[in-house]
């Protein structure tokens, strides 16, 4: 992704417990949250191994530690020594060992665990690590590890200074940028350098670089890290590259090369206009399977799933009137399919897409990765006649969950929040369907308050998710618990835009956003007001990133909610475009020009452009290191509702990026900086 009939459905998903005698979810349970991900199936399907995410509440960290679970529920316990940070899990062919990242170093480094005695020994000792959050990949003969690594340029100064005296303290010298992305969000500026394939042997020795030039290699969607993919005689990987000169103005292109280990000759696979990434040989290592589309450079484009012969020859499409976006592609033991798994109306489902034929769904229920918002975001992977996939539930972070082979229901295998979750009672979510102001049926979910009482009336708070091409569902989310826990009921949905309901529906905000996704939005907070247990003099709206842009617009075109959070918007497109990390994309893909060529539409898609509308107390929230919507937009709306005065707070979280809550402390002050605003503009 780059990202009817009127129906009113009401299907209630069970909390963890209705006993109204227990207490509902404290800021402080956050802290001990857990949640799995990353699940691998060993190759015979006896084991998975995952991630088993913590919160270090003395370090204020979010930890990963490998754990493994048997297939039928027992043997459940760490998998490595736990030094570290420990991530991306996974398995040599022969299941005796388990390679992996940890930062035990100080930075990511690769090492390997052995599956039965749980020794640990570390591969690799390079000079700025190895690229995360791509994981290793074992050559099938056992022999080799690929994986990917940042490689230094150095480049001579700009300035040929004096020297310095003896003792002298003078200024840090000046930084000079010539790079049209010079920094990425979550990373901050870049070091001049590009990302390259190496091979370690899998007994430990030297790590050898096997790609070389000015690019970047092993660079999947969006130029991030991704996996190389091994052919079946462990001779050479196939891996995603963009070797390009001005790959900067290239946001989204991208190729497939095959890699001949031993020497490093390339051979391209792939040549057409737009991105084509996340590379998979076939069993046979005749073809490989990988996602793409052809660049029409707009905003939404569906990535799609292909196979391409290993000469480059004979590409074709998949499936391609299935209209969802694709993601993770794997093939099948047989080599007669490939599984991928795609949005579909707040779900994340598993598929077998044929060679020849029709997709087919195998596993539901995919995701809860996203512990503070109901993203329907998930992660599976197959081996050994074994689907094993995080499993995403309203009233439970991710757990880890397989499907066998001829069975048809899931197997759910760990429980790893009981200890906490089964002596709370969490907010009951309900699904929802609404049309909308045109007749287009709109989805969403109401959670509500632990002790609802229908009868009486309860504050509402509209919560808008980001992207905006995304997806929310039913899935357990500690903000929005701890709202309903603070006596709300919350509304979140999934207006136009959002990708789980086919290309369409997602490309109707193409070039029109904000605009009509507004009326979406509206007719749901209509739709929960009907049902007379919110109170319409308490009405409240906030939203992050995307959200936060239709929070700022919808303040400016209504004054029925109480109080507004507005978190990490962009309010003015011509200098967000200008400032973003994301220089080269979101004017020609988003606005259909730059700034100057196209100001009216610029200004007309502003939210800032309705500020001389707003009477809501709007709170500005965002991370000062945030370079996706950077925090000169928040500066510039919070000033300008000042100078009208309306009543505003700017909420700085120093040190934070974009993903503002990548620290457990700010996974709890985030939501109650919300709180506090609402409950302070909340009408007796």
């Amino acid at each position: 992704m780059r990202r009817l009939a009127f129906l009113f459905l009401a299907v209630l998903a069970p909390a963890a417990s209705a006993n109204p005698a227990m207490p509902a979810l404290k800021p402080a349970d956050v802290f001990e949250l857990e949640s799995a991900a990353d699940p691998q199936p060993a190759p015979d399907g006896k084991r998975v191994a995952y991630v088993r995410y913590t919160f270090d509440m003395k370090a204020d960290r979010k930890r990963g530690r490998l754990w493994v679970v048997s297939a039928d529920g027992t043997g459940h316990r760490p998998l490595a020594d736990g030094a570290g940070n420990e991530k991306a899990p996974r398995w040599s062919a022969d299941g005796s060992r388990v390679a992996f990242l940890s930062d035990a170093a100080g930075k990511a480094e690769l090492y390997c665990t052995w599956a039965d005695t749980g020794r640990t020994a570390r591969l690799t000792r390079l000079p700025d690590g190895v690229s995360a959050p791509a994981g290793p990949a074992w050559s099938p003969d056992g022999k080799w590890v690929a994986f990917s690594a940042f490689v230094d340029e150095a480049r001579k100064p700009y300035i040929d200074m004096p020297a310095k005296p003896d003792g002298a303290t003078w200024a840090d010298p000046p930084k000079v940028i010539t790079e049209l992305v010079y920094r990425h969000d979550g990373a901050g500026y870049r070091t001049p350098g590009y990302r390259h394939l190496f091979v370690v042997p899998a007994d430990g020795g030297a790590a050898r670089q096997v790609t070389t030039g000015a690019f970047d290699h092993v660079a999947g969607d969006w130029g991030a890290p991704e996996e190389p993919a091994w052919t079946p005689d462990s001779a050479a990987v196939v891996i995603t590259a963009r070797r390009f000169p001005d790959a900067d103005r290239q946001p989204l292109e991208s190729d497939l090369y095959g890699v001949t280990v031993a020497d490093g000759a390339l051979k391209r696979l792939t040549d057409r206009r737009g991105p084509d990434h996340s590379p998979a040989v076939s069993p046979d290592g005749k073809r490989v399977a990988f996602l793409g589309f052809d660049d029409e450079k707009v905003a939404y484009q569906r990535t799609r799933l292909y196979v391409v012969n290993r000469d480059g020859t004979g590409r074709r499409e998949l499936a391609p009137a299935f209209d969802r976006d694709l993601g993770s592609p794997i093939w099948a033991a047989d080599g007669k399919g490939v599984y991928v798994q795609y949005p579909e109306r707040g779900d994340i489902k598993v598929a077998l897409v044929p060679l020849d034929g029709e997709p087919r769904v195998v596993v539901e229920g995919v995701g809860g990765l996203d512990l503070g918002r109901p993203y329907s975001a998930g992660q599976f992977a197959a081996a050994g006649g074994v689907i094993a996939f995080a499993q995403a539930r309203p009233d439970r972070p991710a757990d880890i969950a397989i499907k066998l082979a001829g069975e048809k229901a899931a197997r759910r295998l760990t429980a790893l929040n009981e200890g906490l979750l089964a002596h709370r009672t969490v907010g009951a979510v309900e699904e929802v369907r609404y049309p909308s102001k045109d007749g287009k049926e709109i989805q969403g979910w109401v959670v509500k308050p632990p002790g609802f009482d229908p009868a009486k009336k309860y504050p509402l708070i509209l919560e808008i998710h980001g992207g905006p091409y995304a997806d929310y569902g039913p899935s357990f989310a500690a903000e929005i618990q701890l709202y309903a826990a603070a006596g709300y009921v919350v509304l979140y949905t999934n207006p136009r835009g959002s990708t789980g309901y086919g290309e369409a529906f997602a490309k109707l905000i193409n070039g029109a956003y904000p605009g009509d996704d507004f009326d979406d939005l509206m007719a749901g907070v209509d739709h929960v007001l009907k049902r007379g247990y919110a109170d319409e003099k308490n009405l409240f709206v906030t939203g992050g990133s995307g959200g936060g842009i239709l929070s700022a617009w919808i303040v400016g075109k209504t004054n029925r909610f109480r109080a507004a959070v507005v978190a990490k918007p962009i309010v003015n497109w011509e200098s967000a475009a200008l400032t973003m990390d994301a220089a080269g994309y979101f004017a020609p893909y988003w606005m259909g020009g730059l700034p100057w060529e196209r100001p009216a539409e610029y200004r007309r898609r502003s939210p800032l452009s309705l500020v001389g509308n707003v009477t809501t107390p709007t709170m500005l929230l965002t991370g000062e290191d945030d370079y996706r919507t950077p925090m000169s937009e928040s500066e510039q709306f919070y000033a300008a509702l000042k100078l009208k005065g309306v009543e505003a707070a700017l909420v700085r979280f120093p040190g934070a990026s974009h993903a503002i809550v990548d620290r457990p402390s700010r996974q709890v002050a985030k939501p109650l900086c919300v709180l506090k605003w609402f409950d302070t503009h909340r009408a007796p």
